[in-house]
């Protein structure tokens, strides 16, 4: 008898799980928003589709709880997984509620929470940048009266770089605050540092980690986000100085916060000042941003997939990663000022995908050599700037 996966998705992606999840044999259930019932689910893979009304991707969770409990009493389901950031809390409580194996609501707090993240990182001797939780006042003054400017205010539960604002003073936060109202405890601040951002993507079994890739930022997601720039990063020379101590330090950070089988994207920051590593934030999820296509040029393996193989086997002792390529890719995206930007000039052979999305450009890149991915990204880059680039104000919620 098939057994059964219930996938969660507020967001379209995931797609390359869901046909592998079938592929290996399962029954695929989707669970996803209303406001999704026309996007581009690959349907010859999925079993049946169940939607949950939404307002702007926000569903009531006694809404999930209750739908899912209903199908449960005609249908057994064996996985639930979440495809997006924004879902991880969502299949916690559903594994919890329903006696399900996998992360429960103690550990994807870790992987959802910029506080909770921070305040376990720190506990198991972890470097992060100095925080306080905007809870206690006096503690915040305490705050503001030890770290010096700037600093940044952070949603605890958005990803990436959505909702983050630069705070230059003591003032300025206070002005935040009061705008925020009863939302301000949602909130922590940070201690702004300077430097390189990475990302470390990895699959982890009984909390070894099994694969990793180190890449590199061009700008910071934030920079990107809030003040409108061509987005590209890179994976980085094997066995470098980085690379080592990014490896080295990402068996550390996963196994420290809960994360016994899965996939993750980690991000750490390189200080400009001390030359030191410090752990950003992390989640239980395949990176965004076509992240999975600059891993999959890398190394042939595509993580979607090979997260949905981790998740259905039999023992989670039994999943082994695809043999891989240790080649490098680049990407770079960008917001278009064209609706179908016309990429036809940009013809290098090391172009392994065009990324076709509505007013966005883009492209993976894949090499041998490091030095020719960082030489095209450059080129590119400068090109883009000239032939699509458009900005766009912050969204409070990502669209990706």
């Amino acid at each position: 008898m098939s057994k059964t996966i219930l996938c969660i998705a507020s967001y379209e992606k995931g797609q390359a799980f869901l046909r592998q999840a079938k592929k290996e044999g399962w029954k695929v259930l989707l669970l996803t928003s209303k406001s999704l019932e026309n996007a581009d689910w690959p349907k010859d893979s999925i079993d049946d589709i169940y939607y949950i009304p939404d307002v702007n991707k926000e569903w009531k969770m006694d809404d999930v709880i209750n739908g899912v409990s209903f199908l449960a009493r005609s249908v057994q389901i064996d996985r639930i997984v979440a495809l997006d950031d924004f879902d991880v809390e969502k299949a916690a409580a559903l594994r919890e509620h329903l006696r399900v194996p996998g992360m429960g609501d103690t550990t994807a707090r870790y992987f959802r929470d910029k506080l909770a993240m921070r305040m376990k990182a720190r506990e198991a001797g972890i470097t992060v940048p100095d925080f306080v939780g905007i809870i206690n006042y006096e503690i915040i003054r305490e705050f503001l009266s030890k770290v010096t400017p700037s600093y940044v205010l952070k949603p605890r539960l958005q990803a990436g770089a959505t909702g983050i604002r630069k705070i230059h003073a003591a003032d300025d936060l206070w002005k935040n605050l009061e705008e925020l109202g009863d939302r301000q405890s949602f909130y922590l601040l940070e201690k702004f540092i300077p430097g390189e951002i990475f990302h470390v993507d990895s699959i982890l079994v009984n909390k070894q980690i099994l694969f990793s890739i180190v890449s590199k930022y061009g700008l910071p997601p934030m920079e990107v986000a809030h003040e409108g720039r061509v987005f590209t990063t890179c994976t980085i020379p094997i066995g470098s100085d980085d690379e080592t101590a990014l490896q080295q330090l990402n068996k550390s950070v996963l196994p420290s916060l809960g994360l016994l089988h899965g996939v993750s994207h980690t991000e750490y920051i390189k200080g400009k000042e001390d030359g030191k590593f410090y752990f950003l934030e992390t989640s239980a999820r395949v990176g965004g941003a076509h992240i999975v296509d600059l891993i999959e040029a890398a190394t042939g393996m595509n993580l979607w997939a090979e997260w949905a193989k981790l998740e259905i086997a039999n023992n989670y002792s039994d999943y082994k990663p695809v043999p891989l390529r240790n080649e490098y890719a680049g990407l770079i995206v960008s917001l278009a000022k064209q609706e179908y930007p016309d990429m036809s000039a940009y013809n290098d052979p090391e172009i392994f995908l065009k990324i076709k999305k509505l007013r966005h450009a883009g492209l993976v890149l894949r090499s041998e050599k490091f030095q020719r991915i960082e030489d095209l990204i450059k080129n590119y880059t400068e090109r883009f700037y000239n032939d699509f680039f458009a900005s766009a104000p912050p969204k409070d919620k990502p669209n990706f």
